[in-house]
């Protein structure tokens, strides 16, 4: 089974990757495949909604987020994590993300989504729950751990001093690595729940 694994953070092996690294710590003694892609650091421009993904199958933007893309439709779990800035997630991963689950028409139910947040001091429960809400409207579980997925640290390192954030980061991971494994078998034993068809309700005239 595969995890994606998506860092948002700008900078090399900074605080959002130790968080990470313990998370891969575990996927990798469950015998699960885990790849990091690092895109922080990388020029990607916000969603236009052009609408050319609904006919080209991609974004128009031709960049890491149609890498993502193939990545994420074979994955079985994504995780994302993101330093905090002005109590909210880094701008370059909520542009990433926004085309990323916009752009793509796989079906994404059932695949678990797991949010991470790293931060000097405030502002993680408001990024987590941004980060949600990618996994919410996709139909796709979302995992949790002991407490609010969380790591705190500001200068670079800091974070493996954060005992107790690595702990959640390393229960994080067995759950959602229990999560995937039982979906996994309910989805060989009763397939996948029935879909309506969308009935799009707008309030305006």
């Amino acid at each position: 089974m595969k995890v994606l694994i998506i860092n948002g953070s700008p900078r090399t092996g900074g605080n959002t990757s130790i968080a990470l690294i313990e998370m891969v710590k575990v996927f990798e003694k469950e015998g699960m495949e885990a790849e990091t892609v690092q895109i922080g650091n990388k020029d990607i421009r916000g969603c236009i909604a052009c609408g050319s993904c609904f006919t080209k199958g991609q974004c128009a933007f031709d960049d890491v987020v149609n890498e993502l893309a193939q990545k994420f439709e074979a994955a079985d779990g994504l995780v994302v994590a993101s330093p905090v800035y002005y109590a909210s997630a880094n701008a370059t991963l909520i542009a990433c993300l926004d085309r990323l689950f916009y752009s793509t028409r796989f079906d994404k139910t059932m695949k678990v989504g797991a949010s991470v947040a790293v931060a000097r001091r405030g502002g993680c429960s408001a990024t987590f729950d941004e980060l949600n809400k990618y996994f919410t409207i996709s139909g796709m579980p979302v995992a949790s751990s002991q407490y609010w997925n969380s790591v705190h640290g500001r200068e670079k390192g800091e974070a493996e001093q954060d005992l107790e954030g690595l702990q959640t980061m390393r229960t994080l991971a067995r759950n959602m690595t229990f999560l995937m494994k039982s979906i996994a078998l309910g989805r060989e034993k009763y397939g996948l729940p029935e879909k309506e068809e969308w009935q799009p309700t707008h309030f305006i005239r």
